[in-house]
């Protein structure tokens, strides 16, 4: 259990408090539950870079790390997208459905191909894209400005920003691993075996 991976569980654990704090603002009205949300969030969201840094400056890259690390920011993300998707009128904007859908399709679908790569290849290779990480990064933006109150016009193209960021990532994805597959001699055809009783 390096330092890196103790980063990635704490942030990992406050996904649920951030959510809990949601909740309770939208239900209760009370600021400090709101604040407790957006602290929560930030810090979260924060050590994802922290933990990085952490594994690459004093070499403590893992096997956990490489599984837990991907894993807190799925879960940060579409834990903050879908509890901002329901109506908090009149505590909170929400994030449209669409995106929604967006998000959770992308991720259902890597998720599927990951799955196919690995039973079929036997190891997945990802190869990071700078428009996921500009994503993931604009998915952030999107809860904490939801949470922030910032003006609900800009947020209109925000969020439209997002979801072709995020489609567009989903569609390297796919392609990435529809080469993987095409690449390993299993997904070849099967050469045909000439019956030796035809040649007589």
């Amino acid at each position: 259990m390096t330092t890196a991976n103790k980063i990635t569980i704490l942030r990992i654990l406050l996904i649920p408090f951030f959510v809990v704090e949601v909740l309770y603002y939208t239900k209760q009205g009370h600021e400090v539950h709101r604040l407790l949300a957006i602290a929560s969030f930030a810090i979260a969201a924060i050590c994802d870079g922290v933990d990085g840094y952490v594994a690459r400056r004093f070499n403590q890259r893992s096997e956990l790390g490489a599984i837990l690390d991907p894993l807190a920011d799925k879960l940060l993300l579409v834990s903050g997208i879908v509890v901002l998707s329901f109506d908090h009128a009149p505590y909170l904007e929400s994030v449209p459905l669409w995106l929604t859908g967006t998000i959770i399709g992308r991720d259902v679908l890597i998720l599927i191909g990951m799955v196919l790569i690995q039973l079929m290849v036997g190891k997945v290779k990802v190869r990071p894209r700078i428009v996921g990480k500009i994503a993931t990064v604009l998915q952030m933006v999107v809860v904490l400005w939801i949470m922030l109150k910032w003006t609900e016009d800009w947020l209109r193209a925000l969020t439209l920003v997002t979801a072709i960021c995020t489609g567009i990532s989903g569609l390297l994805y796919v392609w990435d691993g529809s080469r993987q597959l095409s690449a390993h001699p299993s997904s070849s055809p099967k050469p045909e075996v000439q019956n030796p009783k035809s040649e007589v």
